[in-house]
Order: structure tokens, then sequence, then C-alpha cells
């Protein structure tokens, strides 16, 4: 049994598959890489089979119809043999000092039968063009060099949340948790990582800057532009988020704090692009999310629409708007994203 499965999901990803399977391949006969090439109609299925035929202890091609990055996720939690599990997409890569130290410590959780659901690692924003490289670490608020659970976290600041790129999970609990990403559907590494939490018991941070995301294609679905486009599929993430996970039955209240903290986060996004949009039919799109949440649990919409960004994104009229794309502007250069 391999102690890493790593998924790259692969759509039309000829130019800049090779930089990501190469910082992968230091893992050795540790790792399993499974390309997923998601019926791409360029190079990809061929570069994805010549890395299978030259590795073949190594990395898996796996050829599906077109899918979507979910689908792709999916089909990675399918064939993974691995104990524990990471996606890495096709255009980021890893650091191969840290990925050493991460296969390390995976493998002493094995020897000392230590069964740690998920690993925390830090990531960098490899933003084109940026001079100074926005890195997401959790050292404020995560116990280092120890396993442990919910209780003994501190509280995320704004802007500081996991996304995918912070997380290996245990396979088995991902699968057990019945994990099932949507098809079609863009965002959805939203819910890959919101999902399994209330399932997560032990975990681990391990303090080095592992994850190397870039950002900065004109084409790339975090892109302002094309997220507006695809507005439609961040309100369905958005709200499977609300269905998938039911606040008020979570027990942890550090967990249950830090679900609503992510939450928060995803439904100002999906507010904000609505605004940015500027046109009246995603303005209209805005009040029928905040309607859909107060009538799903009245609750959870009080905690959302009155806290502080909450209120920042309801400001009336076109100066209101004005103001809450001010606070977005900044918050984008604070923490890094799009």
């Amino acid at each position: 049994m391999k102690l890493l499965s790593v998924v790259i999901p692969c759509y039309n990803s000829q130019d800049y598959m090779r930089y990501c399977i190469e910082s992968l391949l230091p893992g050795g006969e540790n790792v399993e890489i499974l390309i997923v090439n998601d019926g791409s109609v360029d190079r990809t299925a061929e570069i994805a089979n010549e890395y299978a035929q030259k590795y073949p202890t190594i990395v898996k091609a796996i050829h599906q119809e077109n899918g979507g990055h979910g689908e792709a996720v999916n089909a990675g939690i399918r064939h993974a043999s691995g104990i524990y599990f990471k996606v890495v997409d096709s255009d980021d890569w890893v650091d191969t000092r840290a990925y050493l130290k991460i296969l390390d410590t995976l493998a002493n959780f094995v020897t000392e039968n230590h069964s740690v659901d998920m690993m925390i690692s830090n990531f960098v924003y490899e933003k084109e063009g940026a001079k100074y490289k926005k890195v997401m670490k959790y050292e404020n608020i995560l116990p280092e060099g120890e396993i442990f659970s919910w209780d003994d976290i501190k509280r995320f600041r704004k802007g500081q949340y996991l996304l995918m790129h912070s997380v290996i999970y245990r396979t088995e609990m991902l699968r057990e948790c019945g994990l099932e990403l949507p098809k079609h559907t863009f965002y959805v590494d939203n819910l890959y990582v919101y999902r399994p939490l209330e399932h997560v018991q032990k975990i681990f941070y391990l303090n080095v800057d592992f994850y190397r995301y870039f950002i900065g294609r004109e084409d790339q679905s975090v892109h302002e532009s094309v997220m507006i486009k695809r507005i439609d599929q961040q309100i369905k993430v958005n709200k499977l988020m609300i269905e998938q996970v039911e606040l008020e039955h979570i027990s942890s209240p550090k967990l249950r704090e830090y679900l609503l903290h992510h939450l928060e986060i995803v439904t100002i996004v999906s507010a904000i692009l609505l605004i940015r949009s500027g046109t009246e039919e995603n303005l209209k799109k805005k009040k029928e999310l905040w309607k859909y949440i107060k009538n799903r649990d009245n609750e959870l919409y009080h905690e959302l629409r009155y806290g502080m960004m909450g209120q920042l994104l309801n400001l009336p009229g076109r100066a209101g708007r004005s103001i809450s794309v001010g606070a977005y502007k900044l918050s984008q250069k604070v923490v890094g994203f799009n």
C-alpha cells in the first residue's frame, strides 16, 4: 500500500502539467500519482500515458469523459490506494523539501499507528507579476509538532481559512464520510475541504510552505471576470455547503465557529461578485441568496447577514455597493487572492 495518493485533475493541461508532475516524482515509491484526464482534447492524454509508461509503479493515467474538476477528484478517490490523499491542480506544484518532510511525517503516523484524519500545511500564492508572495500560514492558530483536536485550535483571522491546497486527508475517512463532488461544477474545492471536517477528529499541522498555488492566467477559473461569468456555479457550491453540513448538529464549539467562518468567506465572495458584475439580474440573485439562507436557517442567516462583513455587503444603494467593492479590493491585497 502506498503512503500517499496524489490526484492531478487535468483538462487541456498540456502546457503546464509536466511541471506539476515532475514536482511530485521525488516522492518515489511512497507516492501514487493519479493523473486524471478529464475529457481533454489537447495532448493531455498523451502526456499522462507517457508518464505512466515511464514510471509504471508510481504514475497511473485515468481517462474519463469530461465531468469537471469535482468528478476528476471523485475518480481519484475511487482509484486511490494510498493511506493519505492529496489533490494538486495541474497548473500548481509542490516544494520538494517541504514535500519530503510531509512524507516523513506521514510515514511516522503509520509506523506509530496514529490514525490522523487530516494533515495541514502552508501554501503560497504564486501570483503572476506579484513581487510579494503571500503565504497562508496557520502557526498562530494550530499547535505544532503534536496531534490535536478541534478543541485545541485558536480563532482563525478574517481571510485565513483552509483551502484544498492546505489539506491532506486520510483516504478511508474521505470514503467513509461519503464525499462526492458534483459534476460539471467549478469551485467545488470549497466543498472538498468543508464537507469532511465534521468527520475529522485527529489533526496534525506541519509548518512548511508545501503547496504552490499559481494564480494569474486570464482563463483561470478563479480569475474575477471568469468567476462572474460562472457565478451560478459559485452560488450552487455556496448552497451545497449550507445543505451538506448542518451547523446546529456540530457538537464542538470551535469546529462550528470555524465552519461558520469558512461559510461566511464563501458567502461574501458570492455576494461581492454579484455586486461587482453590476447587472440588475445579479443584484437580484444576491437578494435571492440571502432569502434562501434565511428560509433554510434563520439563525445562520442572522450570523452571516449581521456580522461585520455581512452588514458591509448590504449597505443600501449605489454608494453602499461602492463601499462594499472598496472593502473587497482591500481584502484582495491583504489576503492575496484573485
